[in-house]
């Protein structure tokens, strides 16, 4: 099986966490704004776009976590190869982390997405 050197896949990893905490730390804020214009709005209309905001913002949270988690598994994989190996991993082990950081990417574009069409939610009614 090929070896890849564990050094080039260190950046990603790193990279994709705290793009992940900073989104975590984002979340916090937005469910807060949406706590002040569910208070200030009682409308029906409003009320719906609440709920779904708050669904997205749990789904999102969940994506969060589950990353978090993954790329945590997928380093103490890593390391426990770069004792083995002197500092190489299994070819296996880069493409699962190449494969979590496309997954990260998809949730960093989605997550921006979403916070557009909440801005233009709270932009209406703030």
């Amino acid at each position: 099986m090929e070896k890849l050197n564990i050094k080039h896949i260190d950046n990603l990893h790193n990279d994709a966490i705290r793009g992940l905490d900073f989104y975590w730390q984002e979340l916090t804020i937005l469910r807060k704004r949406l706590e002040e214009i569910a208070a200030d709005n009682t409308s029906h209309e409003v009320a719906e776009q609440v709920e779904h905001f708050q669904n997205q913002f749990t789904i999102h949270n969940e994506q969060i976590d589950e990353l978090r988690h993954a790329f945590h598994q997928n380093f103490k994989e890593m390391e426990v190869q770069l004792v083995e190996t002197a500092g190489f991993a299994d070819e296996s082990t880069f493409a699962t982390n190449e494969e979590l950081y496309e997954r990260y990417i998809t949730e960093e574009r989605l997550f921006n997405e979403l916070r557009h069409d909440f801005n233009r939610f709270a932009a209406k009614w703030m």
